[in-house]
């Protein structure tokens, strides 16, 4: 009679003890798979970015011997158009690729927009910490491999972006380009056209005329990656001129692409299906 009463605190205590050791456990059990995730994201990431940064240059040079081929080598604007066309199969055969990767990205500044306009609800500041220096890593490959195979005729190309103006002015005009370039892609991916292939022609496109526009100031590059592999192998990607005006600056530019086309597109948004 006596013990009838405290007997049961203690089967509450257990069961109490058992949930937190059963929550506990799923907490790292998340935690375990959200670190895979980031890792199995990154690996992607850096091979993605080495292939892109290696394939580019060889986009360049293609475009030059299609235009002789056809006899069009003195028209600016053909060239252009060859190189536009080229770059859209290849953004296509990336795209697949990509997807095969689980969804890996070679720029970090398309990253940053799809998180900072809610496109991405895998994607945390955590994992983007992880996948960054991936991409960079792959962007050290991809330009290292393409200097080791280019034709000696053909490595007058391999440059990379290089900043012609002062620290700021590059910075600001690198920062505005992305803006436009990732507000561009979000607008055509996500409210343009269905057609995929136009698409990725139509951001062909803006980039184009956004090269063109920047080639006086920053190169441009609106590739933080790719920037940092063409500024290791020229030796300066220990240089703050490197990491404000091709990093700080275009991931500004690319989060407020972002927060502006969530402004505009207050709607909520469904990602198209490729």
């Amino acid at each position: 009679m006596f013990n009838s009463g405290p007997t049961h605190i203690p089967t509450r205590q257990n069961n109490n003890t058992k949930k937190s050791f059963f929550r506990f456990q799923e907490k790292l059990t998340k935690r375990e798979e959200e670190k895979m995730s980031a890792i199995k994201a990154a690996i992607g990431d850096a091979v993605l970015t080495s292939m892109w940064v290696f394939t580019m240059p060889l986009n360049g040079v293609s475009s030059g011997i299609i235009a002789t081929s056809l006899g069009v080598q003195s028209l600016p604007l053909a060239g252009r158009f060859i190189s536009t066309i080229l770059t859209t199969g290849m953004v296509l055969a990336f795209i697949l690729i990509g997807n095969t990767f689980g969804g890996a990205s070679y720029n970090p500044s398309t990253t940053v927009s799809l998180y900072a306009a809610g496109l991405k609800p895998d994607t945390s500041l955590i994992s983007m910490a992880v996948r960054f220096p991936a991409q960079a890593a792959g962007g050290v490959g991809g330009a290292k491999a393409i200097l080791h195979v280019m034709p000696m005729q053909y490595l007058y190309r391999l440059k990379g972006p290089s900043l012609k103006v002062d620290l700021h002015t590059g910075g600001m005009v690198e920062g505005v380009l992305t803006f436009v370039r990732n507000l561009a892609l979000l607008v055509i991916m996500l409210r343009g056209p269905k057609n995929l292939v136009l698409q990725v022609w139509l951001v062909g496109l803006a980039t184009m005329g956004l090269v063109l526009a920047g080639s006086g100031y920053t190169g441009p590059s609106m590739n933080p990656a790719s920037a940092f592999g063409w500024a290791y192998v020229h030796n300066w990607h220990n240089t703050w001129e490197l990491y404000y005006v091709y990093w700080v600056c275009p991931l500004t530019g690319a989060a407020l692409a972002a927060w502006v086309f969530r402004f505009l597109y207050s709607a909520p948004i469904k990602q198209k299906k490729g």
